[in-house]
């Protein structure tokens, strides 16, 4: 998605040009303030009903940012399909959401390396009518239709492994996406599981659960469930040193400490680099 509408708290602001060139990191800490792109997906990141921005990638920023003298935080919400076209145009400076690292958003941005690698899962209608186990199953079942959010991964690899698009239901957020299973508008969700399970905290009592978690194949390659923080192509000075303090919080536990209230364990740590998950990997 090239364009459209980015929200800020109540303001709708169009994409435009982005901010001067120069070095990001001088201008953040000159500026005291860094704006952090998020989609409003529990638990990657969100607000909370008393006006907190919080979730597992705004707290991991804040603490890296702080180590790098920058302690003043912003949130710019945005639809997930707008969080890159946003970047590149300065509306934020940071994206903040738990972004899927990839080969092609790699191609338009700068990625971090990754501060967790999570497995998916799909939601279903209690019972699991269809017995759908994994995005293999759903290629294979003649009518299922699949639930994935606008602009992610999971659309992609949907398309990518031959389900017709008339199967694929796509949705602008989590929420709507949760209720579209309700309304039988799609057979299953697909997101990561730890989305999955804080989606449905928001919904005690629904008739839903959740399958097994599965690592999709695409052409016989594995696809990582690794996120980490995007800025604008470029940027690799703020990268490095982004990079720098990330290690350092990881080799002392930091980064679990802030996450394991998000529904994170050492199970979702990870030591893989953005280099090796930018890299298109055959079969």
């Amino acid at each position: 998605m090239g364009g459209g509408l980015v929200t800020s708290g109540c303001t709708r602001i169009n994409v435009a040009a982005g901010e001067e060139g120069g070095d990001l990191l001088e201008r953040l800490r000159d500026r005291g303030r860094v704006r952090m792109g998020f989609a409003n997906e529990r638990p990657f990141g969100f607000i909370t009903k008393d006006g907190k921005f919080t979730g597992q990638a705004p707290e991991v920023g804040k603490a890296v940012f702080r180590r790098l003298g920058i302690d003043s935080f912003e949130p710019r919400f945005a639809d997930f399909s707008s969080l890159i076209p946003g970047l590149k145009a300065g509306l934020f400076d940071v994206i903040a959401a738990g972004m899927y690292i990839t080969p092609p958003r790699c191609k338009e941005v700068e990625f971090t390396n990754p501060d967790y690698n999570a497995p998916e899962a799909l939601l279903l209608p209690m019972g699991n009518p269809l017995g759908l186990t994994d995005l293999q199953s759903v290629v294979d079942h003649p009518t299922a239709r699949i639930g994935v959010l606008t602009g992610s991964v999971e659309e992609r690899y949907s398309l990518a492994l031959g389900i017709p698009s008339s199967r694929v239901v796509v949705f602008p957020d989590q929420a709507s996406g949760v209720d579209g299973v309700l309304a039988n508008r799609a057979d299953c969700l697909m997101l990561t599981r730890l989305s999955l399970l804080s989606a449905l905290e928001q919904r005690p009592g629904a008739p839903l659960e959740i399958g097994e978690t599965f690592v999709p194949v695409v052409n016989g390659v594995e696809q990582y469930g690794a996120g980490g923080f995007a800025f604008r192509t470029g940027e690799t000075k703020i990268v490095r040193e982004f990079n720098r303090v990330l290690a350092d919080m990881k080799a002392h536990g930091e980064v679990l400490e802030i996450v394991r209230p998000f529904g994170f364990s050492e199970a979702e740590m990870t030591d893989l680099t953005a280099e090796f998950l930018c890299q298109e990997r055959e079969s």
